[in-house]
This record gives C-alpha cells, structure tokens and sequence, in this order.
C-alpha cells in the first residue's frame, strides 16, 4: 500500500449530506492496560450506536441508510481481523462505497469516531510521519537481511547470502529465518573455518551487494534506512552504498523475528 497516495486521495474528499464519511481509529493494542479484556469491542459498539441514535433523531433517512450500510461495513471487516488484529485498525467508509479505506497498524491510536464531510487524517498523518516508508538492513558475516516496513507493519523480505564457493549472494525472497532454511543452518556452523577468509574479503564481498541494496532503498522509496550488526560490518557496507543511512545498531538481531526487530530497531 502507497499511503502517501492514499492520504493524498483522501485529503480531497469533501462531501455534501446526505453523504459523509465515517471516520474510525479504533486501539485494539493487546499491550495496553486499558485492552486486557477487549475494551475496544464495547467502545466500537458504542461509537457505532451514538451515530446510529443521533441519526435517528435528526430525521434524515438518506444520511441514516448511508451510516447503515457503514456500519455494516465496517462490522464485517472487524469480524473478519478480529484474530489477526495488531495495535489498532484505521477506517474510513461511505455509504455508497466510493471511500473505502480498512487497514490494520502495528502502530499505537487513540480510539475516536467521527461521521463527517471529510475524512478525519490527523492520526494517519501523525502515523506517517513517525514512521513513514523504512529499510531496516541486518548483517551476520556472509548473511544480509533488508526489511521493508511501513507504519510498524512488514511489507517485504529480503534475505542475502554470500557463497563462499561461487562468491555470489544468493537472494531469497519473503520472510526469513537463517537457521530454518534447511542447508543454512550447516552452512553457518560450517562458517567459522572460513572467518579469517571472510573478514580479510568482507569489504570486497559487501562492496558488491552494496548496489543491490541501494536499489530495494530506491524501488521501496525508503524515507529512512536503519542498519543492524556488528560495527565493523555496518561501515564496509555502509562506506559501499548510495543511500543515506539514519541510524546505526550494533546488535546482532538477524535471525530475530522481524516485527520484534522493528520494534527493537524503531521507535515507535
């Protein structure tokens, strides 16, 4: 998803009654003390019945079928995620389907309804520019992992690893896990009689995965690049590539599951 083509769509929405817009930025962050026992599903029922009972008493039928098929909407896709559910969802709906935009963040809200002319994009915004299109890029010796993320949530994969045979990386694509990929495990237990080999090629070796780096910066529209290593490794490959890198951690968070290296990596 290009959000910042989203924002732009949604920035031009202005709509005249019967027609509006339903805004909702709904916390559904297990991790929260005031979520322990699924508050959020008491607080969308109520934000739901206070527009449903406003509607009724305002006496325009239009506006009020438009919220109905809203809120239908917007029930069924949260019955759809319920079990898949990060920090928060963001919705924003019409009744008569030209605005619909339903995503789930791995990014904190304050829950808020709103049912207007316009979409209500303050938090989005806020979101996006706390954590707008990032390349987190992990090294391990001959392993380099590159992570595309937006607002907290995992986009893309990329895992590169050097053959110390053929001196070519060999690129899998997804979610990766070095030790879980069959030969991979071997092959870095297997390491260690070529370290010497490795740290006297390393510059050489990284200088050649450097562009291919650069390009995922590019095709991704990376607005900020995190690196993850070993300090020695972080500089050879960092002295090799194009791209401005923001912000350095030297821990060794490879073979880490990937949303709990964002979470360690970026501050959110």
């Amino acid at each position: 998803m290009d959000l910042n083509k989203e924002l732009k769509k949604l920035d031009n929405i202005h709509l005249e009654k019967p027609q509006k817009v339903f805004t909702m930025y709904l916390n559904t962050d297990p991790s929260d003390p005031d979520q322990q026992g699924g508050e959020w599903k008491i607080q969308l029922k109520n934000g739901l019945n206070n527009f449903e009972n406003y509607l009724k008493e305002d006496g325009d039928s239009d506006e009020k079928r438009n919220f109905w098929n809203v809120r239908e909407k917007v029930e069924s896709f949260i019955e759809g995620n319920e079990q898949n559910f990060g920090k928060c969802a963001v919705v924003f709906a019409t009744g008569d389907d030209t605005v619909w935009f339903a995503e789930r963040f791995q990014m904190p809200v304050k829950t808020e309804f709103y049912w207007e002319e316009s979409p209500v994009l303050d938090q989005l915004k806020e979101m996006q520019e706390k954590f707008p299109k990032t390349g987190i890029i992990l090294t391990q010796k001959n392993q380099i992992k590159a992570i595309d993320a937006n607002l907290g949530t995992i986009n893309d994969s990329h895992l590169f690893e050097l053959d110390l045979n053929t001196e070519d990386w060999r690129v899998f694509k997804g979610p990766q896990r070095g030790q879980n990929r069959g030969q991979s495990g071997g092959q870095n237990t297997q390491f260690e009689q070529y370290k010497d080999r490795f740290d006297a090629n390393r510059y050489r070796w990284y200088k050649s995965v450097a562009p291919k780096l650069d390009k995922l910066a590019k095709d991704h529209g990376w607005q900020r690049i995190y690196m993850v290593g070993d300090k020695e490794e972080l500089k050879d490959l960092d002295d090799n590539m194009n791209k401005e890198v923001n912000k350095y951690v030297n821990k060794n968070l490879l073979d880490h599951e990937e949303t709990s290296v964002i979470a360690e990596v970026v501050t959110i």
